[in-house]
């Protein structure tokens, strides 16, 4: 068996266009892995937001909450249903929530749509780990909101004190920050519920009821009990399986991603081999002399295999470690579901690891296959000779 010196050697003594085909492949894995990791904050923003026993309650037909009101008399009816939980005061623990989508100004004076949610109080106890950081919460009735901490950094007047502006008639005091968890709440403006129908003039109407059932029983019964009663024409979702319908927009991103890295891989194969092919052409006198001395075919073929293998590991970790300091940053995008912005953090898991593996190994095995095959099938006397 050729030793790993062996080929380690070799790559250092060709540095040049070895340090170019690692960061190539760095480059072509960092890009893959960008992506994925962004595809995977989106689906967990989304998958974090929703509880086992909450139902979300929609018009029948409705696909989300902007196009999902109905009348706050219904709305009404729900919360006096029986089987939902209740809080230590013994109030239900459901909320009548309206939405608002608003073009709000960014810090660097661009503007975009964002998410203004009138809230009741059992809504923050309706969000995973909702929690106020800085500030206070709002007082009912003032015109004043709480927002997350990524809108108090993008959008102007989003500190604490500043003022909110939609318009003449819509604009908020911030007196508070919250964080929910990573969930989608993250990316929106949280105000009084009368506040927001006041400010859009929508008195009489909600976007969707939030509820908590008491038990799994509470909760099938509750369930049943919406979709099936006929005066209420409402359907009541599974908050998990409404989030898990609404991050269907990263189906598009993900298969995009897949079909960009194996575009990727294919290329970053190419440039392996090509750098395989040139170390075969400049070594064929070497290869020869190894075939004299006894080495089988098999021993070579497995070495340049081997170098083409660790010429690709080393741009993949490269690729996969470059792309570590992103998990710290945010970014937004557009919802297709709610036609507002969404605040993603890139997330770098098992599944963004797993698409580097695949590509390094694809990139080593197949990058280096026919280059390895070629000096295996070198006549030992013609390698020899040449110069």
């Amino acid at each position: 068996m050729i030793p790993l010196k062996y080929n380690v050697r070799n790559l250092r003594v060709r540095w040049k266009t070895t340090l170019m085909t690692i960061l190539g492949t760095a480059l072509l894995v960092a890009s893959s892995c960008i992506l994925f990791g962004l595809v995977e904050g989106l689906e967990y923003s989304l998958k974090v937001s929703g509880d086992p026993l909450d139902l979300i309650v929609l018009r029948k037909g409705s696909s989300n909450e902007t196009t999902g009101g109905f009348e706050t008399s219904k709305a009404d009816q729900l919360l006096t249903l029986p089987g939902i939980q209740r809080d230590p005061s013994g109030a239900p623990l459901a909320a009548k929530e309206l939405l608002n989508i608003a073009n709000g100004e960014r810090a660097n004076g661009t503007r975009n749509n964002l998410i203004i949610r009138g809230v009741q109080p059992a809504s923050r106890d309706l969000r995973p780990d909702f929690k106020i950081v800085a500030g206070r919460d709002f007082v009912e009735g003032r015109g004043e909101c709480i927002v997350s901490k990524i809108v108090s950094r993008r959008y102007k007047g989003g500190q604490i004190g500043g003022l909110l502006y939609f318009g003449d008639k819509e604009q908020y005091r911030v007196v508070g920050i919250f964080t929910a968890g990573g969930s989608a709440a993250e990316s929106e403006v949280w105000a009084d519920l009368r506040d927001v129908e006041k400010n859009t003039g929508r008195d009489g109407s909600v976007s969707c009821v939030q509820i908590r059932a008491a038990s799994l029983p509470d909760y099938e019964k509750l369930q049943k009990t919406i979709n099936d009663d006929t005066q209420f024409k409402l359907e009541a979702k599974s908050e998990k399986a409404y989030f898990e319908d609404q991050s269907r927009m990263g189906l598009f991103l993900k298969a995009a991603g897949t079909l960009i890295a194996v575009l990727l891989t294919f290329g970053a194969m190419f440039a392996a081999a090509n750098t395989m092919f040139a170390a075969v052409s400049s070594r064929t006198r070497e290869i020869g002399t190894l075939r004299a001395l006894g080495f089988p075919q098999s021993d070579i073929l497995i070495s340049f295999l081997g170098e083409s293998f660790l010429l690709c590991a080393l741009g993949g970790a490269l690729g996969l470690l470059a792309t570590l300091p992103l998990n710290l940053l945010t970014i937004e995008t557009f919802n297709f579901g709610s036609f507002a912005s969404i605040s993603i953090s890139f997330r770098f898991g098992w599944t963004v690891a797993a698409v580097a593996m695949i590509m390094t190994v694809a990139m080593g095995l197949f990058g280096g296959m026919f280059p390895a095959l070629r000096a295996v099938r070198l006549e030992v006397i013609a390698a020899l000779r040449e110069l």
